[in-house]
């Protein structure tokens, strides 16, 4: 279990360790050829050290690696932009996200699908401007009316990543406790559900709803968030939330084991089509 950073350092670092042994080069060979000390390749391979965006262009193009998708994807993860003009723009609001926040919404907007067990809130990003603010509000008690605005810009920037092209892909279990839990008042829950179906419409959004009536099941230990990555499974990554930090599971033990969880959550929930009509079922009576 690491910190986000750690996690992403060491992953480029080991996919930039296989782009070196496919080119067929030692770790000296490659230092020569990028005008470096071999002790500088080694603290990039083990994430020992941060490393620049110009220096994993410099080693890709070293190794002969001509895939654009997958030279933006170690780019990103290096902390270069990918090209939108949108990637970093939560450095904006630095001054108001801790880093743990910051670090997640950076593997959010790399990612290719994310996969979520929601025990208690709608997901970030299907929820309204009206049921951010509920949620922020209860979760920082004391916040001024200044940050709680910029929060819930934040949380609505951030679902961008489903206008994407392409678009992050959703699969979030809810537990029938997110839609029965009313945040906001009648109103705002009422406009937030009628969000949710309109969501669950979308061909990139599949949600489920775990009833109650499914008894205990393996999330009641908590939420947690996968991440995938196109390009490569060895960068996909676990997410647990804590009230002061977040734990990120990198081990392919782990994620196996999440994996399953989900995949076991998937089966005993209800289908996206009976999940749709649940949830308008539940905003009709809102």
């Amino acid at each position: 279990m690491q910190h986000g950073p750690a996690v992403r350092r060491r992953k480029l670092g080991a996919e930039l360790r296989a782009l070196r042994n496919s080119a067929g080069l030692t770790s000296g060979e490659a230092a020569r050829l990028a005008g470096w000390h071999q002790s500088k390749v080694s603290r990039i391979e083990t994430g020992t050290s941060g490393v620049k965006p110009a220096d994993v262009r410099l080693l890709l193009d070293v190794y002969g690696v001509g895939d654009a998708q997958l030279r933006e994807l170690l780019l990103v993860l290096s902390g270069a932009g990918d090209g939108t003009g949108r990637h970093h723009w939560w450095h904006a609001y630095r001054g108001v996200l801790p880093p743990t926040y910051r670090d997640f919404i950076s593997l959010e907007s790399q990612a290719s699908a994310m996969r979520t067990l929601e025990t208690t809130v709608i997901p970030g990003l299907l929820q309204t401007p009206e049921y951010a603010r509920a949620v922020t509000k209860a979760a920082l008690e004391g916040a001024s009316e200044e940050r709680l605005d910029a929060l819930v810009e934040v949380r609505l920037a951030r679902q961008d990543v489903l206008r994407a092209d392409p678009p992050l892909e959703l699969s979030a279990v809810l537990d029938e406790a997110v839609l029965r839990r009313e945040v906001g008042g009648p109103g705002v829950m009422a406009r937030q559900l009628t969000r949710l179906v309109e969501a669950a419409r979308l061909p990139q959004v599949r949600l489920q709803v775990l009833p109650f009536s499914a008894g205990a099941h393996i999330g009641v230990t908590g939420p947690f968030v996968i991440f995938s990555f196109s390009r490569t499974s060895d960068l996909d990554v676990v997410v647990l939330d804590h009230l002061t930090s977040s734990l990120h599971l990198e081990r392919k033990e782990d994620l196996r084991a999440y994996l399953e969880a989900f995949n076991a959550l998937s089966v005993h929930a209800l289908s996206p089509e009976d999940s749709l009509d649940f949830i308008a079922g539940a905003a009709a009576g809102a």
